[in-house]
């Protein structure tokens, strides 16, 4: 596993996201502000009940102590943790290991990224 450079932390707004492209998939990168410091989250940017690649520009929030991002199309929410679809059990989106190294934002990957 290596880990890719595709943005610095700043280029992330607070509660915001930022999509990338990894290893050809696009990937959504969000940032959450906290008390312990910015915790970072991937999952794929890729909408399954929508089609479209929109879930960066999703609404982030949380639904009690789950931290989620909902569509910006049909409004499901997805676990920024594991992925999972909280209105469709059947559905779960692909996450990342992602980290903040100084001010670079991180994604694991086999092969190089691009934003």
């Amino acid at each position: 596993m290596s880990w890719n450079t595709i943005c610095t932390l700043n280029d992330i707004l607070p509660y915001g996201g930022r999509a990338a492209l990894l290893d050809g998939e696009q990937v959504a990168v969000f940032r959450i502000p906290s008390a312990e410091g910015d915790k970072l989250f991937a999952v794929a940017n890729h909408d399954p009940f929508s089609g479209a690649n929109v879930l960066s520009r999703g609404l982030v929030g949380s639904i009690g102590d789950t931290l989620v991002v909902a569509s910006p199309i049909y409004k499901q929410h997805f676990d920024l943790a594991t992925g999972q679809c909280l209105e469709d059990e059947s559905v779960k989106l692909k996450t990342w290991p992602v980290r903040l190294e100084g001010d670079d934002v991180q994604l694991a990957s086999t092969e190089k990224a691009t934003a």
